[in-house]
């Protein structure tokens, strides 16, 4: 995530420094940065993107196993419990 951040603010601000070296005043500069850098960055920063697309889907694919465990864990004790409580248990 820092990386992929990181990578826009600096497509950002070498828009910005090159757009304002060019004359343009700082505001202005910083608008047309700001609107020329959302397409750069879907384009030049896709495989960075992607990495971290890849690291959210991985941690949630993670914890929805671990919640199906758990989830089976819990049922089995449950089964569990209901053999001890049944008349013929007894």
């Amino acid at each position: 995530m820092w990386l992929y951040t990181t990578l826009r603010f600096g497509l950002f601000f070498v828009l910005w420094a090159i757009i304002w070296i060019l004359g343009v005043s700082s505001l202005l500069a910083a608008l047309i940065a700001l609107v020329l850098s959302v397409p750069l960055s879907y384009v030049l920063l896709a495989k960075p993107r992607a990495a971290f697309a890849a690291q959210i889907e991985a941690r949630v694919n993670a914890h929805r196993d671990a919640r199906a465990y758990l989830n089976d864990q819990l049922a089995g004790a449950d089964e569990d419990a209901d053999e001890d409580d049944s008349p013929a248990a007894r």
